[in-house]
């Protein structure tokens, strides 16, 4: 490649990283004006409870990925972003209005949960000496799986109305 072609080939892209890459400070988003907007809209007030829960594999006994996630989002007919695993669950719950949706949510993390109870369980026989270790991550997870019945009894459906501030 001759060196004109080259510093041509530079400039082109430097150009193209100014146009499309570069960030607004005044706007704090890509010259583009797509931010994430959608991640500061309020949610549920159980989102931030499941969250602290359901995402720590410390408190939940499992490690749910950003492709669980988007897993589970596509088994209930979401379309979901993949980003932080936060906000993924975030929008996952945001505009959740019956307690029909919430449960058909919490089924399909149940069934994710119970996957990775059955390999608990298979790592367990074939490990004996380690088997206390996946038991009480058994059990973590079945306090998860009662966490999401409680939700789902606690949660007051939202009916919409015609006018959007009667309440």
């Amino acid at each position: 490649m001759k060196p004109e072609e080259l510093e041509s080939l530079r400039a082109e892209f430097e150009q193209f990283v100014r146009n499309e890459c570069a960030i607004n400070p005044e706007e704090g988003q890509n010259s583009q004006g797509q931010g994430d907007a959608a991640d500061t809209e309020p949610a549920p007030a159980f989102v931030d409870d499941l969250q602290d829960r359901l995402l720590s594999p410390a408190k939940s006994g499992v490690y749910l990925s950003r492709l669980d996630i988007k897993r589970i989002a596509e088994a209930i007919d979401e379309s979901l972003p993949v980003k932080e695993r936060k906000k993924m669950l975030k929008a996952l719950f945001r505009h959740t209005t019956s307690k029909a949706y919430l449960r058909s949510a919490f089924d399909e993390i149940s069934r994710h949960l119970e996957g990775r109870m059955m390999i608990y369980r298979e790592l367990s026989q074939a490990f004996p000496a380690s088997a206390s270790i996946f038991e009480g991550w058994c059990v973590k997870i079945e306090k998860i799986r009662k966490m999401f019945d409680q939700i789902v009894e606690d949660f007051e459906e939202i009916e919409p109305t015609s006018d959007p501030m009667m309440i």
